[in-house]
């Protein structure tokens, strides 16, 4: 996760996950912002885009990668500047192939910008 600037309400939350069996993420939330996302980035035309996803894949026994550049978490509406040794939880939905969904809970370290 990423600090934040005063009068910033926006930034990226990174994570790795993996799962024992095939599933998908189907949400996210955060008491730290108004809304939370999965987003995907991707280059197109040599300008970066990102865009919201409705679910992210967990295959069986593979850790999948949140981080800058690619699917990440995305913040909005921050409810307060977040500073370096802030933590903020982010709460998965995880969805198993039978459609039963559970919470994960996540604890996220606020890094400092540029780290």
């Amino acid at each position: 996760m990423r600090g934040t600037v005063p009068a910033q309400k926006t930034t990226g939350a990174f994570v790795t996950l993996e799962s024992t069996e095939n599933a998908k993420v189907v949400g996210v939330k955060t008491a730290a912002a108004k809304t939370a996302e999965i987003h995907a980035s991707d280059m197109r035309d040599g300008v970066m885009h990102m865009h919201a996803l409705e679910s992210l894949v967990l295959p069986a026994g593979k850790a999948v990668e949140l981080k800058p550049g690619g699917h990440h978490v995305m913040l909005m509406g921050l409810a307060k500047t977040l500073g370096e040794g802030d933590a903020v939880t982010l709460v998965f939905t995880i969805e198993d192939a039978k459609g039963k969904r559970t919470p994960l809970e996540v604890r996220a370290l606020v890094r400092p910008l540029g780290k």
